[in-house]
């Protein structure tokens, strides 16, 4: 197996709203992505590990999106859930050329 990164365009950087999360759908995933308040850009799965609570609609606070259903606090960087709680959300990459934002998905193909 071989693993490519397909490139999924998000929108233009001005346009990005600041602390708010924008929700990115690909065929059956759903991707959070948020424009932090020091104008960095991150993507992570969009559902809770505890409830599945979508993501993109949480308050954003400096590097972590708090969950809108039971509160719980996830790092938006590495994906990590903060203590008391336990688990992790998939993190994607972001690229930015110019004013375009996209988030880098992880695709497997096989090789023939």
């Amino acid at each position: 197996m071989e693993q490519t990164v397909k490139k999924v365009f998000v929108g233009k950087y001005s346009e990005l709203p600041e602390r708010l999360g924008k929700t990115v759908i690909l065929e059956d995933k759903e991707i959070a992505v948020f424009k932090l308040a020091n104008g960095d850009v991150r993507a992570i799965e969009n559902r809770c590990p505890h409830r599945g609570g979508v993501l993109a609609e949480g308050m954003v606070s400096g590097e972590h999106v708090f969950c809108p259903l039971h509160d719980w606090k996830i790092n938006v960087t590495d994906g990590l859930v903060q203590a008391p709680d336990e688990g992790c959300v998939q993190t994607f990459e972001i690229m930015k050329e110019d004013e375009q934002v996209y988030v880098l998905v992880p695709s497997e193909i096989t090789q023939s």
